[in-house]
């Protein structure tokens, strides 16, 4: 079967592959264009199969919210130049699209055939990294926030009330996120076997420190737990300084935002995705 060269530009504007590559998978298919497209897909996921093994410390995050589900997404890349591409952009948000419809946090079959153009476009190691589908319950108020570069997203749902300052204290709790990205949420979610590694780190130190030597063990004791305290304040999200008021821990603010709403308010689903991480 003869193919032209608009057979060729059409099969380069439906696949994204290189014109000698199109032309080549017409030849090979004898003109026929949707064995040709298939051809290209193949030997574009091939081709990825080699590349997996490199670095993909770029792309995007992309938060989807329809009724009271939210969803985000992180879809990797090698290069910045690819992560910023509209194509890829489009990608990514068909990919957050896929988690909120299904409201899971599943990476499916439906997420890869939804990247696999842009495998046969691009030619780098591109994927759904991790994603996440979270439901609001009923009476809570939630937030949302991708950063303007597109590397750190959060979503903060706050149990209690719907009420506008609850909504915007949700929000801020996001911004607090991405502009902090606690390791943990609170101090129950710190393991144990972190927990005592610092505590031989900080005890090594203070064993070294001369002005230590003559301290009561009971002294010491207590400077250590110190120690581990003020650390743990520092990585756990809800006794962290809040961003827009730093008197008040995020647990604090939380009870005064409670308070002028004339509700109880709780934490429920909290999620913070930074790229790479």
């Amino acid at each position: 079967m003869a193919f032209t060269a608009a057979d060729v530009k059409a099969l380069r504007e439906s696949t994204g592959a290189g014109m000698l590559d199109c032309k080549k998978a017409l030849q090979d298919t004898d003109g026929n264009m949707a064995e040709a497209e298939k051809l290209l897909k193949e030997k574009g996921l091939a081709a990825m199969a080699k590349r997996t093994d490199r670095a993909a410390g770029e792309g995007r995050i992309v938060i989807k919210q329809e009724g009271n589900k939210v969803a985000i997404v992180e879809v990797v890349c090698e290069t910045d130049f690819v992560g910023n591409n509209p194509d890829f952009v489009a990608i990514a948000e068909k990919a957050a699209e896929i988690t909120l419809k299904n409201g899971s946090d599943e990476i499916t079959d439906e997420h890869k055939a939804a990247i696999e153009p842009a495998l046969v476009k691009f030619r780098e190691n591109i994927s759904v990294r991790r994603a996440a589908c979270v439901e609001i319950p009923a009476g809570a108020s939630v937030g949302t926030y991708v950063h303007g570069d597109n590397k750190t997203g959060a979503i903060v749902v706050v149990t209690g009330s719907e009420a506008d300052d609850v909504k915007t204290f949700a929000k801020d709790c996001c911004l607090h996120l991405a502009a902090f990205t606690p390791s943990y949420i609170t101090k129950d979610d710190v393991p144990e076997s972190y927990i005592n590694e610092q505590k031989e780190i900080f005890a090594a130190q203070m064993a070294a420190d001369e002005k230590m030597a003559n301290k009561p063990q009971n002294v010491k004791d207590g400077i250590l737990q110190g120690k581990i305290n003020k650390l743990l304040a520092e990585n756990c999200f809800v006794d962290q300084a809040f961003v827009k008021d730093d008197k008040l821990t995020v647990a604090k603010k939380l009870e005064e935002v409670g308070k002028a709403a004339g509700a109880k308010l709780s934490f429920g689903k909290i999620v913070l995705f930074v790229l790479g991480k």
